[in-house]
């Protein structure tokens, strides 16, 4: 290698050097100071969502999304001050995006779901819910499903794009629920007397609310019986307890009335 050749390449280094050393400190400086400000604005995201009591699960998710969108664009920033071109890169950024979408469609359409359930809230931990043919009390919302704990204590996991696309039960939304009963009479029995005993169970149980106001009527004359319909206002978290006592109440205070409860029965005459 012959002296004017090095001295050449010598000059060639320096005049880079002179070119982009100030651009590569300057990114250097961009970079520490944008991963600073990315810091900072995380700190102040996570305040904003606390004052407005924003859902945990999605305060942790929407900083987190932020974040890595802000530093994908710092680095692309970065890349481009010291003079690479960055068209290519951004290429390749949309097109794995767009592959990582398509295979991930699925658990895109869920992840939506959650975070539309975490912002409008139509149920929440706790709640007894119904959708999709299933039912029961919500024990966590993620972002991409949502646990159910069943009546008989089995775990249901409901994917959160089905339940933001499809109608939901909440039975714990409002103050009170309502329960119906059918009672059957015999059509010997005195209807007023039967009502005016199940009116006194009703008065008498203070798990039972005064507004909205409870009914008791006849509501079909049946085969067998006069059926009797009776309604009852309760709070949601007293349901089953109302539920499975009215029955047993009802039974016991009608025997001590002698009033007959009918059980289905055919009657035959026969011709001479």
């Amino acid at each position: 290698m012959s002296v004017d050749h090095i001295k050449m390449l010598q000059e060639k280094a320096v005049s880079m050097g002179v070119e982009y050393l100030p651009k590569l400190v300057l990114a250097i400086v961009t970079l520490v100071l944008g991963l600073w400000l990315i810091r900072i604005f995380r700190s102040f995201l996570k305040r904003v969502f606390q004052r407005q009591k924003c859902d945990e699960s999605l305060q942790k998710y929407l900083v987190s999304l932020t974040s890595i969108a802000l530093k994908i664009l710092l680095i692309v920033t970065v890349i481009q001050m010291v003079g690479v071109k960055t068209t290519s890169i951004v290429a390749v950024i949309g097109a794995a995006g767009l592959a990582v979408g398509l295979a991930l469609q699925g658990s895109l359409s869920n992840f939506a779901g959650g975070i539309l359930i975490l912002i409008f809230k139509p149920f929440q931990v706790g709640d007894y819910i119904r959708a999709g043919g299933l039912e029961g009390t919500v024990r966590a919302i993620q972002v991409f499903h949502t646990e159910l704990i069943s009546a008989d204590g089995k775990k249901v996991v409901l994917p959160n794009g089905n339940l933001a696309n499809n109608p939901i039960e909440n039975f714990n939304c409002e103050p009170a629920r309502r329960i119906s009963f059918l009672f059957g009479i015999g059509y010997g029995d005195d209807i007023d007397l039967a009502k005016s005993v199940i009116e006194d169970l009703i008065v008498k149980d203070d798990r039972v609310l005064k507004d909205p106001k409870h009914r008791v009527a006849v509501s079909k004359h049946g085969d067998n019986a006069v059926e009797m319909t009776v309604q009852v206002w309760c709070r949601p978290d007293l349901y089953w307890d109302v539920y499975f006592s009215y029955p047993e109440k009802v039974k016991k205070a009608f025997d001590d009335k002698e009033i007959e409860i009918p059980y289905p029965q055919m009657v035959v005459h026969q011709a001479k």
